[in-house]
């Protein structure tokens, strides 16, 4: 394969992640309907540690566990974001 080759590749992974990422921000906004009615907090540090446990346990590289948490920080960080925007919503 060529660096176009690769690169298509990479745009094809792309919009796989792109739709991986839709699909866990639409179990968030669920689990914000739950947290609104139940009158719980949207920042659980336990189970975000739970997170970066699993994903450090299905990491096989070559991301280090370092990158793959960075990563994932930002991926709940803008999590918790589409919750405060729920939570927030009077509607």
């Amino acid at each position: 394969m060529d660096i176009s080759d690769w690169r298509a590749k990479i745009d094809e992974l792309d919009r796989e992640l792109v739709t991986l990422l839709n699909r866990r921000a639409g179990c968030v906004l669920e689990i914000a309907k739950l947290k609104k009615q139940l009158g719980l907090a949207i920042y659980e540090p336990q189970r975000e540690e739970e997170i970066f446990r699993n994903i450090a346990a299905a990491n096989g590289g070559p991301l280090d566990q370092g990158a793959l948490r960075r990563v994932f920080e930002r991926i709940i960080d803008e999590g918790r974001s589409i919750q405060r925007l729920f939570m927030d919503d009077d509607t």
